[in-house]
């Protein structure tokens, strides 16, 4: 089944926001006496902020609310943001290629609307994506498959027909679950995740083995 359409995460994928929520992460917990373990970094990547800050307060005991953290992790992510965000790799090479071939796009987040808005938003890239699926789009955040799901059925094509580009295991998991392409870009912070779902593990946005999957 040829691909039709390409969906994007967008955390550690389209930009290197997981650099800067790791040291959000670690700050948030050390400002609470506790600290950041790799078994909970590895289990937040890639789910909605309710249920990545649900697991950080089940597992250190936290007083705190979500919504508490949700503002806090925020205030704190835009800070440390200024200078430091970036695109991945890649990023514009890849939406060219996919333009000029007239693939269909989505970008399929487990951030909010307005997280996007605020990250993507100076870049110039929203009016790229015809559709744009965000954690309130969603009862069931990653690594459940609905989002992907929806992304299919509002592009009017059959999962199968579309490549998903993750950085996580529950992203990719999310993918192969709706039944996608999956296509893994570990970076630093997942390398260390399982992967065994996806199609290919992907050295970055411009690995020519990405660009064969599209060419079929």
């Amino acid at each position: 089944m040829p691909i039709r359409a390409v969906a994007f995460d967008l955390d550690g994928l389209m930009f290197n926001t997981e650099m800067i929520y790791d040291k959000v992460g670690e700050e948030l917990l050390l400002r609470r006496g506790k600290l950041m373990t790799s078994e909970l970094k590895r289990a937040m990547i890639g789910r909605r902020a309710q249920e990545s800050l649900t697991l950080m307060i089940d597992m250190h005991g936290l007083n705190d609310t979500v919504d508490d953290l949700i503002t806090e992790s925020h205030e704190l992510f835009f800070e440390a943001a200024v200078g430091r965000l970036a695109p991945m790799p890649g990023l514009y090479e890849l939406l060219e290629f996919l333009e000029a071939s007239k693939f269909s796009k989505a970008l399929t987040t487990s951030s909010s609307h307005q997280y996007v808005q605020r990250v993507v938003g100076p870049f110039g890239l929203l009016h790229r994506f015809p559709i744009i699926l965000a954690s309130e789009d969603v009862t069931q955040g990653k690594p459940h498959p609905e989002i992907y799901l929806k992304a299919a059925n509002q592009m009017g094509i059959e999962p199968g027909e579309m490549m998903v580009l993750e950085d996580s295991q529950n992203g990719t998991n999310s993918a192969a679950a709706a039944g996608a392409v999956a296509v893994a870009v570990p970076h630093e912070h997942t390398r260390h995740h399982d992967f065994s779902r996806a199609t290919l593990i992907a050295d970055s946005l411009h690995d020519p083995r990405v660009f064969d999957l599209l060419r079929g």
